[in-house]
């Protein structure tokens, strides 16, 4: 490493300040535009920045961030290296002491700083860091190098617009990341595992988010306990995404315990609930399915609003879909809901689920179920491993919405103490 020279401008070895980039500002920053935020992941932006600045502009480029903690406040800590593009023997020519400097330099100025320094190696090189800040806050520095001439002023002003382009990035990242955390945390709070349903039900659940690109849904489950060994089964979905959607699934799931408390058939209780909730008119739609279990006489009674059919895989792995009368969302205030019974043995196996289970972009949804029905389970697996097993074949890691699942079975009662 030879001098580090702060914010000088060497004469000689073709560096001066007076040698300005003959650039096209606007058609750089359409390009900018198109190459920086493709995503709403801060290492990728950060590496998209750098990219676009060595092909326009330099020969090297870094971008390094503040860590963040989990609440993602105003940044703070030290930097870290994020994304390096370029000739890699110009920044580690700089080593670390220098390159944080000049970064460090321009976030505490506020402003972007321009240095030139020389090397053993590569002579003289000019430098120019601009702060990534955008709504007040600071989220870290772009670090731009190139040998032999230093930044004009259009070349400057194209990497102050890539700084800020990418600094709003990242400031969308961060907000989305926080307001994702914050609805999958309160819709964990509140989609707690269901109520207990009688011993002789076996059942098992499943609710898997979606991947980080996606904002948590609406998607929750439900057992209740009601009179003669009955439990009622529901699955529900709210339209939409976030937050909103985490609040009113609270809202529905907290009516269905008030309704199915009344020990209504599932079209009644359907019925109930589509009159109460389309009167608070800031709630949104959710579709919804019930299924009424009577161990006792071996039935499932079902009702649906708006919601995909369960299926049933019988005793040697073969599933089968149900059909069951489709009524509207709830919440449109249509209340016209239909019940349909099916009889059910202890060797069948119920599952309902949001259509994140089955359904995949671009493809015909009657296409999806009949994936679903089409899979041959092991037999002999308790509802646990059934679960799993549907959720491993069908790839729900790839799935874009959220999936909730529920697998139930009838349990035979033992033998009548003589």
């Amino acid at each position: 490493m030879g001098e580090w020279q702060k914010g000088a401008v060497v004469d000689g070895d073709g560096v001066t300040g007076a040698e300005e980039g003959s650039v096209d500002r606007f058609a750089l920053a359409q390009r900018a535009v198109r190459a920086i935020g493709s995503t709403l992941d801060e290492r990728r932006t950060a590496a998209e920045c750098a990219r676009f600045l060595v092909d326009e502009l330099c020969e090297a480029a870094a971008v390094d961030l503040f860590a963040q903690d989990e609440a993602r406040p105003a940044p703070h800590g030290m930097l870290h290296p994020m994304a390096a593009v370029g000739r890699k023997e110009l920044l580690d020519s700089l080593r670390s002491a220098p390159r944080e400097d000049v970064m460090v330099r321009a976030l505490d100025a506020g402003h972007p700083i321009t240095t030139s320094f020389t090397t053993n190696d590569h002579g003289v090189l000019a430098a120019l860091s601009v702060p990534l800040t955008a709504w007040g806050k600071a989220y870290g520095a772009l670090l731009a190098i190139r040998a032999g001439r230093a930044f004009g002023d259009g070349e400057a002003a194209a990497l102050h617009y890539a700084a800020r382009l990418t600094a709003a990035h990242l400031h969308h990242a961060v907000e989305h990341h926080r307001l994702r955390t914050t609805a999958l945390n309160l819709q964990q709070v509140l989609l707690t595992e269901p109520s207990r349903p009688h011993p002789n039900i076996e059942m098992a659940t499943r609710y898997l988010p979606a991947g980080s690109g996606t904002l948590v849904g609406g998607d929750w489950f439900e057992a209740v306990r009601l009179h003669y060994g009955r439990t009622l089964l529901v699955i529900g979905d709210v339209m939409g995404h976030g937050l909103d959607a985490a609040v009113d699934m609270n809202a529905y799931r907290s009516m269905l315990r008030y309704v199915a408390s009344t020990d209504l058939p599932p079209h009644r209780i359907l019925r109930q609930m589509d009159t109460a909730m389309s009167e608070e008119h800031n709630r949104r739609p959710a579709t919804c399915l019930l299924a009424l279990l009577d161990p006792d006489r071996g039935t499932a009674a079902f009702a649906g609003a708006g919601h995909l059919p369960p299926a049933v895989f019988h005793r040697d792995g073969a599933g089968e879909l149900i059909p069951v009368p489709v009524g509207p969302p709830l919440g449109t205030g249509s209340a016209d809901y239909e019940m349909t019974t099916l009889t059910l043995t202890p060797d069948d196996t119920l599952v309902m689920f949001t259509d994140g289970l089955v359904e995949r972009r671009g493809e015909d949804i009657d296409v999806s179920l009949s994936r679903l029905a089409r899979l041959r389970l092991h037999p002999g697996q308790g509802v646990s491993r059934l679960l799993d097993d549907i959720v491993l074949r069908l790839h729900v890691q790839e799935a874009e919405d959220d999936v909730a699942a529920i697998a139930a079975r009838l349990r035979p009662r033992g033998p009548l103490p003589g």
